[in-house]
């Protein structure tokens, strides 16, 4: 059942970050951009997702391989087009994980819980799915590949090529509800993120297709709450691109298309909102006794401008900033994943230029 969220905006905003004024010191690093060793007949192509288990391994969710639709009856069947690689944590190749899985359509993102499974989402499927830590078992589904998919007509004999399929959206508009508010339980719409508090509930960021807003589920799956509509004001969501909990339950939420953070608890109630760092894409908050929150102000795919990753205490102020769009070593082509298990160092996974930087922030850059 949906519950609705309580807002009181005008206590609510009072409590929203403001950088405008704040003077914003570069942060100094280090990249290495070999230490990933795939075998030679493997390319990486497009870098959704980045994330590492406790053995320091490396999990890559890429846009390659051989995406193909086949039509049959009233369906058309979407199969391929994202691999799940593991390297170990000297970037050896390991295995390649989901090998002809269903779901497997269109990378968006991978993250690995406290438990060491395996988590990726993919937005072409519009579904999240659980392995366990081997990569062997899919113990968790979430959301339901759609009926149908739209299939761009070829161009015109001597016009440009035709595009590959593109994943019709589930989801939507709730029966009972606003726009944006989706349906109760896991009918997920192109879906983004995951993440999960230290009860083990899992959150779903549900933004990137007609729905804006983050579902709730009890560690076996089981729906509990959902929040967020499209719009503007504090508890809504243009384009959810990414999501992280601290230590203490707060959730974090990059409403990119808004261009802030928005932080509410685990029951979906606002707390504050950061803003004025960007479009904010991939986040990440890193372990530790001190926790930081990282964001990245990617660039858009057809300009470089930006580009740069901003790092944060948890209540919003900035600590410094580092990179910036391009195409060279430290610098970032749309960067849609980061996974920052310790402080100081980072994987970064970029879209435009295919490939995973290790990022190694030097002492005193706090």
């Amino acid at each position: 059942m949906r519950r609705s969220l309580q807002l009181c905006c005008a206590a609510a905003v009072a409590f929203g970050v403001s950088l405008a004024a704040q003077s914003i010191p570069d942060i100094p690093f280090d990249t290495n951009l070999g230490f990933l060793k795939p075998p030679d007949a493997i390319h990486l192509g497009e870098v959704a997702g980045v994330a590492t288990n406790s053995k320091g391994h490396v999990f890559v969710y890429t846009r390659t391989g051989s995406p193909n639709a086949t039509v049959g009856g009233s369906r058309t069947f979407y199969r391929g087009g994202s691999r799940l690689f593991e390297f170990d944590q000297t970037g050896k190749f390991v295995k390649e994980i989901g090998q002809g899985v269903y779901g497997l359509n269109a990378a968006q993102g991978v993250r690995v819980d406290a438990q060491d499974s395996i988590w990726i989402v993919d937005a072409g499927s519009s579904q999240v799915l659980k392995f366990d830590p081997e990569g062997r078992t899919i113990p968790l589904v979430f959301g339901r590949k759609p009926e149908a998919i739209g299939v761009r007509p070829a161009a015109p004999r001597g016009g440009a090529p035709a595009q590959g399929p593109a994943p019709a959206p589930a989801g939507g508009r709730g029966a009972a509800g606003p726009p944006g508010a989706g349906l109760p339980g896991s009918n997920l719409s192109q879906p983004s993120d995951v993440a999960w508090d230290r009860a083990g509930n899992i959150y779903i960021a549900d933004g990137l297709g007609n729905n804006s807003r983050i579902a709730k589920f009890d560690k076996e799956g089981h729906f509990l709450l959902s929040w967020g509509q499209t719009g503007s004001e504090p508890g809504q969501f243009k384009i959810v691109h990414g999501i992280a909990i601290d230590a203490q339950g707060s959730v974090y939420v990059a409403d990119a298309g808004n261009q802030r953070i928005q932080v509410f608890d685990g029951e979906g109630n606002f707390k504050s909102q950061i803003t004025n760092i960007g479009v904010p894409q991939a986040i990440c908050i890193s372990g530790g006794a001190h926790q930081y929150l990282y964001s990245s102000n990617s660039n858009d795919p057809e300009t470089l401008d930006n580009g740069e990753i901003y790092k944060l205490e948890l209540d919003g102020r900035v600590v410094g900033k580092f990179g910036r769009a391009g195409r060279l070593p430290k610098e970032f082509g749309t960067v849609n994943a980061i996974d920052c298990r310790s402080e100081n160092e980072l994987l970064v996974g970029e879209l435009l230029n295919w490939r995973v930087q290790k990022l190694t922030l030097k002492p005193g850059a706090r």
